[in-house]
């Protein structure tokens, strides 16, 4: 029986892409660097954490840390966003099952020829010792989240965008999806978006499953804000699904150069016994973190500000996809 498992089910490890000077980051380079140690350090104290990049070498140099926990792979990409073009593991029975979608850089705003091939590389290069199976399907691991027990939460806003699987119906693609990933129900949220967003409001910028009954979503509670309307419309949707909630409060504006970023607290990343969480240096952090460590009382949550990475409109969940151990060597790890 396949299944997708919830994010904070137990991890083989985390990949993550590290920036470059070919990438969207050639303009603030070892700012952007200083930010991914970070988040590579807070991943290694739990877990392997597998780091592509374009010189391996360089990397290890600038990594001053303990790197027993890290692997590295030599491949070339357009960016750093592996979220999104990053295999999707589900359990299939047994076994881990990795699913290689079409990744075409958000509808074809970006290149993504490269990134698009990550996953056929680190096969080949013997990374996933288990099936990867490659889907003619476009699909990004930010747009979708899994409680682990058959429920889908996902967006009209990208999934139905024409500009990703122009020939397929919503009864089609929600087919595909039942079936690719053994769902009981999808949840859709018709609402909800965030100013800067360029992938077509990812479900994992507004909401995401805190745990098999409860999701947390982002709550705007400034009446002048310009997403006051569409997010409690979204709020309204997801008071109709049955589901536990807990709002998260949307971080105050943060601009770059005249624009109004994506900013929000719920791309955190879940990784073995803690929660790596983005702050953006701002008063509403501190209770933010008070809402996850109550909700959490028994991992560690690690807050790492985000401010650099949501200049280019992602966070720390955006720039890491997970793998999971394979379910009959959980009592052996």
């Amino acid at each position: 029986m396949k299944r997708l498992p919830a994010e904070w089910e137990k991890q083989k490890c985390i990949m993550i892409t590290y920036p470059h000077k070919k990438s969207d980051w050639k303009c603030c380079l070892q700012e952007i660097e200083k930010t991914y140690i970070q988040i590579i350090k807070g991943i290694s104290k739990y877990q392997k954490c597998l780091i592509i990049c374009d010189d391996i070498k360089r990397v290890k140099n600038i990594l001053d840390f303990n790197q027993d926990n890290l692997i590295f792979a030599n491949i070339s990409t357009n960016d750093t966003w592996i979220r999104d073009y990053g295999a999707i593991d589900l359990i299939d029975k047994d076994s881990v099952v990795s699913y290689d979608f079409t990744f075409n850089g958000w509808g074809k705003k970006f290149d993504a020829s490269l990134d698009n091939l990550v996953n056929q590389k680190l096969y080949k290069k013997n990374f996933f010792k288990n099936s990867l199976k490659k889907i003619d399907f476009v699909l990004e691991g930010g747009s979708i989240d899994s409680n682990g027990d058959g429920v889908l939460l996902t967006t009209k806003k990208c999934l139905l965008n024409k500009n990703r699987n122009p020939f397929l119906s919503q009864e089609q693609i929600e087919k595909k999806l039942f079936e690719y990933f053994g769902l009981k129900k999808i949840l859709w949220l018709k609402n909800g978006g965030l100013f800067g967003d360029d992938t077509d409001s990812h479900i994992d910028t507004l909401a995401r499953f805190l745990n098999t009954d409860t999701i947390c979503y982002v709550k705007c509670y400034n009446k002048d804000d310009e997403h006051y309307t569409e997010l409690n419309k979204m709020e309204k949707e997801l008071q109709q699904s049955g589901f536990k909630l807990v709002p998260i409060p949307l971080p105050d504006p943060v601009f770059y150069e005249g624009e109004r970023l994506p900013a929000t607290y719920v791309n955190f990343l879940f990784v073995n016994n803690a929660i790596i969480l983005p702050i953006y240096n701002q008063k509403k952090d501190k209770e933010v973190i008070k809402i996850f460590r109550n909700f959490y009382p028994n991992k560690d949550i690690i807050p790492i500000d985000a401010s650099i990475l949501i200049r280019e409109h992602g966070s720390i969940h955006c720039a890491t996809m997970q793998r999971y151990i394979q379910p009959k060597d959980i009592n052996d790890s």
